[in-house]
């Protein structure tokens, strides 16, 4: 067996047919070490041949799943080949590069199983490729390829340049935070501070002093002078969250400053004049609120005097993949990490839900498979069970079924997007009705009819 081994390794080191293709090609015996390593390897890796022969191969790859999640061994260990998994290698001169890996059991003429062969394709174009298509997608931290998202991507350097105070509406989780610290970076108080504070966590006394300070003396605590959000925003902007949540009483002073552009410091009688510019943002519906009485009217139109409403990720499924990504790159920063994407069948999960948490519940979705994924993909198992056993209609069923469960899920979300109308939900996708019908039943959908909640 030891000289068929040999036999069949030096063919193989020797082969032409190995060298000419343009996917690299290596070949491992059951101890691991490199039998044959054709001349697309070594262009990948940047490691001759006669000094990969020989070696461990994860002392030659040195693969992000070399210690965990080996593929290779995963196949000589059930028999089962793994095909286009994406991981990352580093190459000979520590450079990490993406790579595509497919793996299968190497045989002699008589069927046995003698070690493992394993193909790689270098993906440094197209993960390029992605980034800039990324790039397309984003402005500032906010990313985005949905329709309306990018209208706001549209009108967001405009709003920005001028100093008119921005309303932003929104449900929790969708990034508000994120489009008024973009007001702020792309207006000309860049350079000055961006202050933001949550309206909504504080009770109103704390929120007083927190906002416009307090000077010595002006309650029992108070040894000296403390400045507030409003002073630390001088010249800049300060992001008021959560506004529609404010006490009767704050919004009168919140009303004072936005006519006057004064305030004063809790125990002071000279008002501060503040050059600050105000971004709003709140979960709530504020119009409705006014009609309630809760909301004083005139502060409402104080603050809206330009609107954005953040459509929820559910709105807009389509942008799943290009978040996962995002949040992937992050988490590998943060975490010293080199996860190299999501399966086919998690990100089915993903396309799935509904995200009643929005961009945040994503985030925390990925956070937790990190935990979980401890190199390689994140797979379907690291997703927690709810996750993975609805569809995107709301039913119960196992609904990671690849690249179709995606396309109901995004189809599912552009009808939501046009009040279920077929027509109009068409139209945006660039299709002819009838396919669009067509794919609804093919896809076994079930969408309310035009006008349905």
């Amino acid at each position: 067996m030891l000289l068929s081994m040999n036999t069949i390794a030096d063919s193989l080191v020797h082969d032409p047919i190995l060298d000419s293709i343009t996917e690299g090609v290596f070949t491992v015996d059951q101890e691991w070490h490199i039998t044959s390593f054709n001349r697309a390897a070594e262009e990948i890796t940047g490691i001759p041949r006669d000094r990969a022969i020989g070696k461990p191969c994860k002392d030659i790859l040195r693969a992000n799943i070399c210690e965990g999640r080996c593929a290779l061994g995963q196949t000589m260990e059930s028999g089962n080949p793994i095909v286009n998994r994406s991981i990352t290698i580093v190459n000979d001169r520590g450079q990490r590069k993406p790579v595509s890996i497919t793996t299968a059991l190497l045989k002699d003429s008589t069927g046995e199983i003698i070690g493992g062969v394993e193909t790689f394709r270098d993906l440094t174009r197209i993960e390029k490729l992605r980034r800039e298509i990324r790039h397309q997608h984003e402005l500032a931290d906010i990313i985005s390829r949905n329709h309306r998202m990018q209208g706001l991507f549209g009108v967001l350097p405009d709003i920005a340049e001028s100093p008119s105070t921005v309303l932003i509406e929104g449900e929790s989780g969708t990034g508000k935070e994120l489009f008024a610290a973009a007001i702020h970076q792309l207006s000309k108080r860049s350079k000055k501070p961006f202050v933001a504070v949550n309206c909504g966590a504080l009770p109103d006394t704390l929120l007083e002093s927190e906002l416009f300070g307090y000077k010595a003396g002006a309650f029992t605590d108070a040894k000296k002078d403390k400045p507030g959000r409003f002073a630390l925003a001088e010249g800049g902007t300060l992001f008021l969250d959560e506004i529609g949540d404010v006490s009767p009483a704050m919004q009168v002073r919140l009303l004072r400053f936005l006519q006057e552009r004064v305030y004063e410091p809790l125990g002071s009688v000279a008002p501060i004049r503040s050059n600050v510019r105000i971004v709003a943002a709140t979960h709530r519906d504020l119009a409705a609120l006014v009609k309630e009485g809760t909301f004083r009217e005139d502060l409402f139109y104080r603050i809206n005097i330009v609107k954005l409403e953040i459509p929820p990720l559910r709105d807009r499924l389509e942008d799943v993949p290009l978040l996962v990504e995002h949040f992937i790159d992050s988490f590998n920063t943060l975490q010293g990490k080199e996860i190299a994407g999501v399966s086919d069948d998690a990100l089915a999960c993903l396309m799935a839900h509904d995200y009643p948490g929005n961009v945040r519940e994503l985030e925390n979705l990925i956070e937790r498979a990190f935990i979980l994924c401890r190199s390689g993909q994140i797979e379907r198992e690291h997703l927690p069970d709810p996750i993975c056993h609805q569809s995107p209609m709301g039913h119960t069923g196992d609904p990671c079924d690849g690249f179709k469960q995606m396309e109901a899920a995004f189809l599912m979300s552009a009808l939501r997007q046009h009040n279920w109308n077929r027509t109009e939900t068409a139209k945006a996708l660039g299709i002819h009705k009838t396919t669009l019908f067509r794919k609804i039943k093919a896809l076994d959908l079930n969408p309310p009819r035009q006008g349905s909640a």
